[in-house]
């Protein structure tokens, strides 16, 4: 006779009359099922003090003000590719805050602190998903991590940007995220453009990964609207969420099949965004495509958006550079020591490279200014 009730396979669905189990055909490429910790036990565990929300208040309205042109200074997205070790995101974090706080009258600084690695095939995924590097996906562990090291950064006085790619880590620590950012490969996603209409942050939406901005440009319309969407509450409850929209998101030129920074492709880009009513200003990530993946001509890259800035271009309002303790990048391989300082994903400029660049970025702005009277 035949067991319609296998005892050994999880019944999670099923109707009261029923006596088939449907996990026969429901879930059955599904290894395990574990306990996911909720966004309200995490926020109590590691609670935010009243200075740290004024902070990142602060900062998201200073940032607004760069992107909307009310404010002349350039906002430079600056920091590691990917967050793999607390201790030296905590030293690069007090190196770029004294350098911050000088260079404060040209240049708004943001932390990258990003904890999850979008991937084309397979491969580590970000300090959320994997924070021990070995493949044991302790994801409650990655998020208490990933929040501790946010409220630790933001004590500092450093704001701090992330890219938002899974769907519900939002929810664990947005309100720590004075930027955020929606990749090449997620621009275009639908679920992404609602998630950045109700986030509090200004976002910025890369061009596609071909280098098309029309793609950009259509998510930032969208993110403006409102929208209805399923999601996940702080209580760990599935609830409708419904969005005011959120108009602090531009787009960033990270080039696509070739580099896309120069004058032209600005200038292409804007007329772009004047298509679709948009305020004509861009973002720069000076590495990925527009490096060529070369992470030492970022500071060619920047230098040469700089020499735009110090003529006196205003359609440039900010740039990204991928920068490290050391310069470079390594593998993750089981048993074989890492190098300290250095990434484990795409290469990174070394912190003496960055220091040069961000205070060549200083002066062009205040160059700027001088002939702007």
């Amino acid at each position: 006779m035949d067991i319609l009730d296998d005892p050994r396979r999880d019944r999670e669905a099923g109707s009261r009359r029923g006596t088939r189990d449907t996990t026969r055909i429901d879930d059955t490429r599904i290894e395990a099922v574990r306990p996911l910790i909720t966004p309200a036990l995490l926020q109590e565990r590691l609670p935010v003090s009243d200075a740290t929300l004024a902070l990142v208040e602060r900062s998201r309205k200073r940032i607004a003000d760069v992107l909307h042109g009310r404010d002349d200074r350039l906002l430079a997205l600056v920091g590691p590719c990917s967050i793999h070790d607390h201790a030296q995101a905590i030293e690069y974090a007090q190196r770029l805050k004294a350098l911050a706080d000088e260079l404060e009258g040209e240049l708004l600084v943001v932390m990258r602190v990003y904890f999850e690695k979008p991937r084309t095939t397979v491969g580590w995924k970000g300090y959320i998903n994997d924070p021990h590097l070995d493949g044991s996906f302790d994801i409650n562990e990655g998020l208490e991590r990933a929040r501790r090291l946010l409220l630790e950064i933001i004590e500092l006085g450093l704001p701090a940007g992330t890219e938002f790619l899974d769907l519900l880590s939002p929810q664990y620590i947005a309100e720590l995220i004075a930027w955020g950012a929606i990749g090449a490969r997620t621009t275009e996603s639908p679920s992404h453009r609602q998630l950045a209409s109700g986030l509090s942050c200004p976002i910025g939406f890369k061009n596609g990964t071909d280098g098309g901005v029309k793609v950009a440009a259509d998510a930032i319309v969208a993110a403006r609207a409102p929208h209805a969407f399923m999601g996940m509450t702080k209580m760990g409850v599935a609830a409708v969420f419904e969005t005011r929209g959120n108009a602090d998101c531009h787009v960033i030129l990270r080039g696509g099949k070739g580099p896309n920074y120069s004058a032209a492709d600005v200038d292409a880009a804007c007329e772009v965004l004047r298509a679709a009513g948009l305020a004509e200003t861009v973002m720069i990530d000076c590495s990925h495509a527009n490096s060529s993946k070369q992470h030492r001509r970022q500071v060619e890259v920047a230098a040469d958006i700089g020499r735009r800035v110090a003529a006196g271009s205003r359609r440039i309002s900010g740039v990204m550079i991928e920068s490290h303790l050391e310069e470079g990048r390594q593998d993750l391989k089981p048993g074989v020591p890492l190098k300290r300082g250095v990434s484990i994903t795409d290469a990174c400029l070394g912190w003496e490279q960055t220091e040069a660049a961000l205070r060549q970025l200083a002066g062009d702005v205040r160059t700027r200014r001088a002939k702007a009277g």
